[in-house]
């Protein structure tokens, strides 16, 4: 497969082309220390073969932020080389600290923007970029990458909605990008040309007024000729159209673009590779050959290696995907893809991220902290005999009920349509699900299997399946 194929950036080698991309964990305190539960989530996802783990974003300043990862002082270094050494401890997994600075906000809904921000503000701004590199080096990280997605400080300057009117200003591509080829300098003086550096940045805005793809390719093309060694691509997570909920600070992925940024379950699958496809190819028009990242929904591993393998991307990033099963890359690898705790897109994660709780997986068994280690001594389960699914058509649509397996966690739903191949279409902890998108006049093919919570699965039940009539709407008047 494509997906397992090294990858060499400037260097650094990443023995396979599946990132974990920076996601909050809140499993810090306010102090930004790593600990124990920081080290096991990071070694969890080098356990299970990522090739490319990217750390949660860490703050470069002091701002108030809760329970976030700092690189702002040198008294964090020594907690950040445990967490390197125990993840090159365990695998051959490289390893990236993601480094952010962001604006003040406020539980009214109040928030800092960029052009509140000081020229004297600014010119720390870029120092202290490149301190923070400069700390990652020494803490033995294998590079870093500078956040410049969402609705963070480096994103707000690239941003078409930047309203400043000087050199850093809104009015042209070039005076956005100034911050960014100011702080790369400031980078570069402190860690020189060999230490791999990369940046995200957003692909779409997906705001009113807010940048596209066509923008995109010339911010590409200007990030590679600044030397940054790979580009990461997400989109949305702004604070423009963020919903506010009272007595929370403002969370920029409550709106439309938040839910891009983090697409549910209604949205399609692998929704942003085109938007790679696009700025790949622009590249490469340009004899560019920076390797590009790029996430959103690519959790089905038919998708991941699709992308990697048609040249939409060089990396796939996978955080949600990753976060339910840390063996993701081992488990598709070793041809047990049927084994993986495959993400249902509920966001649970998403909503505890944003009122600052620790971040879980709704699939991992209750009161968990972390993902739940493989037990191949267990045995396995066994699905009832003869037990098919019941099925009843109600005004919500299908409903499915089947009987409880012991020791199953969840069950895994597949629905085929008109004879065609069956897809996973649910998780679930309990024994009913309803199918809404069922529609009249189609034949509708269901069955279940009982999952430990490492992901390994039981057979697949009986089928049960249903033909639908024709609903009367449909008949001539």
């Amino acid at each position: 497969m494509k997906l397992f194929e090294p990858l060499d950036i400037n260097g650094m080698i990443i023995p396979n082309r599946v990132m974990v991309p920076a996601m909050v964990t809140h499993l810090c305190r306010e102090d930004g220390m790593v600990n124990d539960d920081i080290v096991e989530r990071y070694v969890a996802y080098a356990e299970g073969g990522a090739g490319l783990i990217v750390v949660e974003a860490m703050a470069i300043h002091q701002n108030k932020s809760g329970s976030l990862l700092r690189i702002s002082d040198d008294r964090y270094i020594a907690g950040l080389r445990e967490l390197t050494r125990r993840v090159h401890d365990s695998s051959d997994s490289k390893i990236v600290p993601q480094i952010i600075h962001f604006m003040k906000v406020a539980r009214t809904g109040w928030r800092q923007t960029i052009d509140a921000v000081a020229p004297e503000e600014i010119e720390q701004i870029i120092v202290q970029f490149g301190a923070a590199v400069a700390r990652a080096r020494e803490a033995g990280f294998d590079g870093a990458e500078l956040h410049s997605a969402h609705a963070y400080t480096l994103s707000s300057f690239l941003s078409r909605t930047n309203p400043r009117t000087d050199a850093f200003g809104g009015e042209t591509l070039e005076s956005r990008l100034r911050l960014i080829g100011e702080v790369m300098r400031s980078v570069r003086s402190a860690v020189g040309t060999d230490f791999p550096v990369g940046i995200r940045f957003n692909a779409e805005e997906f705001i009113k007024n807010g940048y596209t793809v066509d923008e995109s390719k010339l911010i590409a093309e200007r990030l590679a000729a600044l030397g940054f060694d790979y580009l990461s691509m997400s989109v949305g997570g702004k604070f423009e159209d963020a919903v506010h909920t009272p007595g929370q600070v403002l969370f920029p992925y409550s709106g439309y673009s938040g839910d891009r940024c983090m697409p549910g379950a209604w949205l399609p699958r692998a929704l942003h590779a085109n938007l790679a496809a696009q700025i790949r190819s622009h590249l490469l028009s340009k004899g560019i050959r920076t390797p590009i990242a790029i996430a959103g929904k690519l959790s089905d591993p038919a998708d991941a290696e699709r992308v990697v393998a048609d040249g939409s991307t060089d990396i796939v990033g996978i955080a949600r995907g990753l976060l339910a099963d840390p063996a993701w890359a081992r488990k598709v690898r070793d041809g047990q893809a049927d084994q993986i705790v495959q993400c249902d897109y509920c966001n649970v994660c998403k909503q505890l991220d944003g009122t600052h709780k620790p971040v879980i997986c709704a699939l991992w068994p209750q009161g968990a902290l972390q993902a739940p280690k493989s037990a191949p001594e267990e045995a396995p389960l066994s699905w009832p005999v003869d037990a098919a699914p019941t099925i009843k058509v109600t005004n919500k649509g299908v409903a499915l009920r089947w009987p409880k397996v012991p020791r199953a966690l969840r069950y895994d739903v597949y629905c085929s349509t008109a004879g065609g191949d069956a897809a996973l279409v649910e998780s679930t902890k309990v024994t009913t699900w309803t199918d809404a998108l069922a529609l009249g006049g189609q034949r509708y093919d269901y069955h279940v299997r009982a999952v430990l919570p490492d992901g390994r699965a039981s057979e697949a039940s009986p089928s049960a399946g249903i033909e639908l009539p024709v609903p009367d709407y449909m008949s001539p008047a």
